[in-house]
């Protein structure tokens, strides 16, 4: 029996992918499933971006790319990130990598050891968990209760620093819970941080422009520019411009930083796809009328979903203000039984009925390290997240 290396042991694939997995091979079966399971815009590409991509491919644009990205880009990250945050930003700054999971990686390749703790507010995303537990550190997780927004509080913070921590990992807009955090919540944790100049950040901002209700993104670097030479921020065009596909991120960074994580893609992958970066390049400085349109249209489809959530026993759903997830409370459905006579003893039982049962998927709250918690993606059209409310209702009411 093959022997593999320890950190193969130490992590497993998220169960996003095994409930998609599961909700595809009922549809092969020809069952009519929801798949509410995945973070994936379903919104097309638009079709300025594809020309320019096009474009490339046509003008010879397909040899070996630069390995932090090519200038054209890094500088319209740059002038982005300066102009929305007020940061001076140069594109030497920047590292242009193969979506935002590998700005992830590469960042905490680049840090962590051995026995390193990394803090992760939770819920969490699980590629968190996964990317610390593969580079050999310990994630510690840091409760960020419903009752409390799902933000994380500037005492909470404090209290899990040690003399280990190496690391904070920020998501606002949250993937699972939809979380956003004011410029006065962030201004709290930089004074926190301000007392431990051993840890840095990671800023993960993928879903900044999926906003709803007035709500502004804020990110830490404009908040504490003070920090800047601890603070990463990381991006991409995947969720706001419905690329995920292109596979094109970047971080943002101190020199220091952004050279060590160049070395750890080089050895990795080297650069990003030169026909990536040209679609990513018309991205950021081509027509962005459509973004407020796009969501607008997730706005809709939350209140829907939250209020249709809200009406259903023992489900309780706190109101997002961004993202297109909602991360329901399952609490009152606990101990249970469906009508096929399985008992709902975790989330992961409830999941697991509900996509075999009443044909909808979704992904249980443990793989977010927050349970008795349910993730809904509402990246769907809104015909189909009403008629998968409809079968969530159903579902719970027939619960005994």
């Amino acid at each position: 029996m093959t022997e593999f290396a320890n950190r193969i042991g130490r992590t497993e694939l998220a169960a996003t992918f095994a409930m998609a997995a599961r909700a595809r091979a009922l549809q092969a079966e020809g069952k009519d499933v929801i798949s509410l399971s995945l973070g994936e815009p379903d919104f097309p590409t638009p079709d300025h971006v594809i020309a320019a991509a096009n474009a490339a491919a046509l003008r010879g644009d397909t040899k070996y790319p630069p390995l932090a990205g090519s200038e054209a880009l890094r500088n319209a990250v740059a002038e982005k990130f300066t102009r929305e945050h007020g940061v001076s930003t140069r594109a030497q700054d920047v590292l242009v990598t193969n979506g935002g999971k590998q700005g992830i990686f590469n960042i905490v390749m680049s840090l962590i050891g051995t026995g390193d703790e990394v803090i992760i507010p939770a819920p969490a995303w699980a590629g968190y968990e996964q990317t610390v537990k593969f580079a050999g550190g310990e994630p510690v997780f840091v409760p960020c209760p419903q009752e409390n927004g799902f933000v994380l509080r500037p005492e909470a913070l404090a209290n899990a620093i040690t003399g280990r921590t190496k690391l904070l990992i920020l998501n606002y807009p949250s993937n699972p819970s939809g979380a956003v955090l004011s410029r006065e919540a962030l201004a709290a944790l930089a004074e926190v941080l301000r007392h431990y100049p051993h840890v840095w950040v990671l800023s993960d901002d993928i879903y900044e422009h999926l906003l709803f209700g007035g709500a502004k993104h804020e990110t830490l670097l404009g908040v504490a520019p003070d920090l800047a030479n601890r603070v990463v921020t990381l991006s991409g065009v995947s969720k706001t411009y419905a690329m995920t596909g292109w596979r094109v991120g970047w971080c943002v960074g101190p020199a220091e930083m952004i050279k060590a994580a160049t070395v750890v893609q080089a050895t990795a992958t080297s650069g990003v796809s030169t026909i990536g970066q040209a679609a990513a390049l018309a991205a950021l400085t081509g027509p962005q009328e459509f973004l407020a349109e796009r969501a607008a249209a997730y706005e809709q489809r939350r209140d829907v979903v939250v209020a249709a959530l809200n009406q259903m026993p023992g489900i309780s759903c706190h109101r997002p203000d961004g993202a297109f997830y909602v991360y329901p409370s399952i609490a009152g459905c606990l101990g249970k039984t469906t009508p096929g006579g399985r008992r709902i003893s975790s989330d992961s039982d409830f999941a697991m009925a509900l996509l075999e049962e009443a044909l909808v998927g979704v992904v249980q709250g443990v793989a977010f390290a927050m349970s008795p918690h349910i993730r809904i993606s509402t990246a769907t059209a809104l015909p189909r997240l009403t008629e998968a409310c409809k079968r969530i209702s159903n579902f719970c009411n027939a619960l005994m």
